[in-house]
């Protein structure tokens, strides 16, 4: 599944139809955070001759000061109308994603994007013609005050696949998914989550760098429609304590010229291929480095604790969630696994960069995954655990940055420059974290020292 990629005519006939008045020109910084450089309509030709220019070193993980000239080269494939940007004059807003250059028109090697396209590479060499891949993005819903700040009030107290009245946000949701559909997503499902507030937006798989474009659109998407509402959006992954927090599933499988690479017979292991079972043990191996990258914030170790449905535990399993990674039920053209720890503050470029290389390092070496675990592991307890083999996910950030450090696979998947970035700033942010004193500190230990 490919995106069509309009022509430079297309596009100028385009944004001349639909009276487009503005183009923003996103890219994303190392942390996942969407950027934009929007330029009057006037400046198309410039920018479809990719003459765009901008400073590189005000973006988080980017260059230096003395070295900040950098290119926007837009993917015209990318090319879409806000349908929800209509200004005062009638105008309207378009899109189009870029690829980072540097002054000297070489791919930026801190391009998170850049990053995506060179592990998708590496698996075309491989013999692999796609990595397809489908997400599960959750995000909660605040109400904002009378002077559009979020408040920390939730939309509703309703619970999985509730209806309204208990579910507040019935109306809201058919809004986002109605403009993804403008914006040519083909939604699949979308319903209320098991916690209070909390939704579930799902839609068709694509190829690993469409995939990862439209996470980022997506965010965008939720929270525009969602203030629209009187609401605040937000991808924290636990942002209340107690109750369950946000996550993003990532299904993903292999395709090679015969189809679903990771489709195997019948008689097969859960009916899964060599392939996949290899790329599987891959994955499990560089669990705890690739956490990093899926679990990119102090705050995405509050979500991965026992109790709230979110895995804890390197296992696997073909029949139950609290592993890890599942597999799902459907085989054939629909054979593909599940990662379940991945959370919606990810960086989608470099969290499916990693993954694939992961895998892809599992099928090269042979490795083997450990013996599926078909018993909730929540209710076992640490020598059961053990003698399963089951070993336990990084418990902090920074824990998980230790990791990323001491595993040259995962370093390579997105390259030294992007990882010395990203381990720079995030133990900054773990430095500063542990500098805060928190309410529980205050309620545990004021009165009792």
């Amino acid at each position: 599944m490919t995106q069509k990629t309009m022509t430079k005519d297309e596009i100028r006939a385009k944004v001349k139809a639909e009276h487009v008045e503005f183009i923003r020109v996103t890219f994303t910084d190392v942390m996942g955070t969407i950027k934009n450089v929007e330029i009057p309509v006037s400046q198309l030709d410039t920018l479809l001759d990719n003459d765009v220019m901008f400073d590189g070193s005000s973006i988080e993980g980017f260059v230096r000061i003395n070295e900040s000239d950098m290119y926007l080269y837009p993917d015209l494939s990318t090319f879409m109308v806000f349908p929800w940007s209509e200004d005062a004059h009638g105008g309207k807003v378009a899109r189009l994603i870029a690829d980072v250059y540097t002054a000297d028109r070489k791919p930026f090697p801190g391009d998170p994007r850049h990053a995506l396209k060179e592990a998708v590479k590496h698996a075309q060499k491989d013999g692999f013609t796609e990595f397809n891949v489908g997400t599960e993005p959750e995000f909660f819903l605040f109400k904002l005050d009378e002077n559009g700040k979020p408040t920390m009030e939730l939309n509703d107290h309703g619970s999985y696949f509730d209806l309204a009245p208990l579910d507040g946000a019935e109306d809201v949701r058919r809004e986002i998914v109605l403009t993804l559909e403008q914006m040519d997503f083909e939604v699949e499902a979308a319903h209320h989550e098991v916690a209070d507030g909390q939704h579930e937006v799902d839609f068709k798989y694509a190829n690993a760098l469409e995939a990862a474009d439209k996470i980022q659109t997506f965010k965008l998407v939720v929270k525009t429609i969602a203030r629209k509402n009187g609401y605040y959006a937000t991808f924290m992954p636990k942002p209340i304590s107690g109750i369950n927090g946000s996550g993003m599933h990532v299904n993903m499988s292999l395709f090679n010229e015969d189809g679903n690479a990771f489709a195997g017979g019948e008689d097969e292991f859960y009916g899964l291929s060599e392939t996949a079972l290899h790329f599987l043990g891959g994955l499990l191996k560089h669990a705890p480095a690739i956490t990093a990258f899926a679990n990119p914030t102090v705050n995405s170790y509050k979500r991965l604790t026992p109790g709230f449905e979110a895995p804890v535990y390197i296992a696997w399993s073909a029949s139950n969630r609290s592993p890890m990674v599942r597999v799902p039920s459907s085989r054939g053209i629909g054979t593909r696994l599940e990662l379940r720890t991945v959370d919606p503050t990810a960086n989608p470029y470099l969290t499916l960069a990693a993954i694939l290389t992961a895998g892809l390092d599992g099928i090269d070496n042979h490795l083997e995954p450990s013996s599926s675990v078909d018993k909730n592991i929540y209710l076992m307890d640490e020598s059961e655990r053990k003698k399963a083999g089951i070993k336990d996910l990084p418990d902090t950030l920074l824990d998980a940055l230790e990791e990323l450090e001491n595993d040259p696979i995962v370093i390579d998947s997105v390259g030294q420059h992007i990882t010395g970035k990203f381990i720079e700033a995030k133990r900054i942010e773990y430095s500063s974290y542990r500098q805060f004193v928190t309410q529980w500190e205050i309620d545990n230990y004021f009165m009792n020292y």
